[in-house]
């Protein structure tokens, strides 16, 4: 078994209103396959769905300037992380971790600074999450099958960091065609042992890899060609990828 990641070279700067789907095929120089995998990066989605934002045109709340004071952050920046989130979940100087409002964990509301205007000339635009990032890859997804007849997956990935490992890892935020996560309780190990609790994110595992071919700088590789993934495709969703509340042993 193998599996082959290729990052799509001449991906241009996405604007908003770019065809997201256009510009995949289009650096795509080989010949497609059902049951390939392109993985995007949430940076061009959100850009091509127009979810940047001015600083200069965000009226901080009293909530949002309380916080910004004990956390040392700017508060139209705090403000919107409030906005894009259900509840905050923990803070510290310069770090306000949250539950967003798509139901995962994650620092700042996942807001940007970094490759977010090619120019450069605007240090007060923030870049947001897409909205409904598993219905962005659904609508690239559709329209590369209406353009190839080729059955693909998309997936949308982001880097957040985790709660008690250092570095920031790639994980999946949005996904269309692909399993989230794959069930193996009741097959067996080498051993004939029957598995008890093995439900594996393999969307998560995915998107690690994908991050890795990506890169996180200057690279400009935002687009990862997946060929082999060992298992079959199937319809996925993030809601699969976030454990509920009263799971969650830790909050």
């Amino acid at each position: 078994m193998s599996m082959i990641l290729s990052a799509l070279e001449n991906i241009p700067l996405i604007r908003q209103g770019d065809n997201l789907a256009d510009i995949v095929l289009n650096a795509t120089n080989f010949s497609l396959l059902d049951n390939d995998i392109f993985v995007l990066a949430q940076k061009i989605v959100s850009k091509s769905e127009g979810r940047m934002v001015n600083l200069a045109n965000v009226k901080p709340s009293e909530k949002a300037i309380e916080l910004a004071n004990q956390t040392e952050k700017d508060a139209r920046l705090v403000e919107l992380m409030l906005q894009e989130s259900n509840e905050v979940v923990r803070f510290r100087k310069n770090v306000i971790v949250v539950e967003h409002k798509l139901g995962f964990i994650c620092a700042n509301a996942g807001i940007d600074h970094s490759n977010v205007l090619g120019d450069g000339d605007n240090k007060d635009v923030v870049l947001l999450l897409p909205e409904n990032p598993d219905n962005s890859a659904k609508q690239i997804r559709d329209e590369i099958k209406k353009r190839t007849n080729k059955n693909v997956g998309v997936m949308i990935i982001d880097s957040h960091g985790r709660a008690w490992r250092n570095g920031t890892v790639g994980i999946c935020i949005g996904l269309s065609g692909i399993p989230a996560v794959i069930d193996e309780r009741g097959w067996k190990d080498l051993f004939g042992y029957t598995l008890q609790a093995t439900i594996i994110g393999v969307a998560d595992e995915l998107a690690a890899a994908a991050s890795l071919v990506m890169g996180q700088a200057a690279e400009g590789t935002p687009v990862v060609h997946v060929r082999g993934f060992p298992y079959p495709l199937s319809e996925g969703s993030l809601r699969e990828l976030i454990r509920p509340k009263d799971m969650d042993m830790f909050r």
